[in-house]
């Protein structure tokens, strides 16, 4: 049993995700189709969310490092960080993925690619000033782990359903709100199917979040545990989590829609109650916590 046993299950995961996705957006688009009498609504929803699902999964890489305005490394640029990464990938049986950086001084790093053969780890200049080798180990391996562990597809998936559902529900309530569909007359069910239109406006796009949350939580405790065999030094990763998290300066490009690739909220949102359902990454506490208790 290998540190990626759980890369076959991800992989079944992310196309049952997918096929969740085209369901819920297939009847939506029914849905809201019948309310305007519309069947060309139904026709664009299919035709769209699977243009949407192909783009996602083979430009993914270059949508993320276009926003985060990140740069290629070549190994002249930065010959330990190279060094760490090979060794690490030799270990670990993986291809040698792209590198990148992210010129922002605030610590963090993620990374993104559809496969293994088409990975790309990205780090902050940020994370390169504060971190020691065996902290930086403990990154790397992490975000290697998310590779080996086919993590980057799985979370595709997930912002995927999330961000096209609310965009569904966000065309269907801005038309209600300016009166753009035409009732027919004689249509019974018609009030009826727009109580459930607006229903599933409101808890269908919460749904999604909450599940692509609540994923991407999973994926980073058990990225840690990856990267903490990876290395065999739990407490480089748990160091590094304590210096990254003791920075206040959010990620200058980092966008809430990606959040969860980063090791850490890039962001830096504190979350309290209920809102704690709504973070992106576990408590980093609870992450240390985690790390340290492999190490007894």
């Amino acid at each position: 049993m290998t540190i990626y046993s759980h890369r076959d299950s991800n992989i079944r995961k992310t196309f049952a995700l997918f096929g969740v996705f085209l369901l819920v957006v297939i009847g939506l688009g029914w849905i809201f189709s019948q309310i305007y009498g519309n069947a060309s609504i139904l026709l664009f929803a299919v035709i769209f969310s699977s243009f949407m699902s192909i783009i996602s999964y083979w430009y993914s890489d270059k949508i993320v490092l276009m926003m985060t305005r990140a740069r290629a490394l070549q190994k002249k640029d930065a010959p330990e960080l190279y060094n760490i990464v090979e060794n690490l990938t030799i270990t670990a049986g993986l291809p040698m993925p792209r590198l990148y950086l992210v010129e922002d001084g605030s610590p963090n790093a993620f990374a993104t690619g559809r496969d293994p053969k088409h990975a790309v780890v990205a780090v902050t200049s940020g994370i390169l000033d504060i971190l020691d080798r065996s902290e930086l180990e403990g990154v790397l391996a992490h975000e290697l782990s998310h590779i080996g562990n086919r993590d980057m597809l799985l979370n595709t998936a997930a912002v995927i359903l999330a961000g096209f559902i609310s965009l569904l529900a966000d065309f269907f309530m801005r038309s209600i709100w300016f009166g753009g569909f035409r009732q027919r007359d004689n249509d019974r069910g018609g009030n009826a199917l727009i109580l459930i239109g607006v229903a599933l406006s409101i808890l269908a796009p919460i749904a999604a979040t909450l599940m692509q949350l609540a994923i991407s939580r999973k994926r980073e405790f058990l990225a840690d545990a990856s990267g903490a065999l990876l290395t065999r030094y739990p407490e480089g990763l748990a160091r590094a989590l304590e210096k990254i998290s003791k920075s206040p300066m959010p990620v200058s490009n980092a966008i809430p829609t990606m959040a969860h690739l980063w090791i850490a909220d890039p962001l830096k949102k504190k979350r309290y109650g209920i809102t704690r359902f709504f973070m992106t990454h576990p408590p980093v506490e609870e992450r240390i916590r985690a790390l340290r208790a492999m190490s007894v």
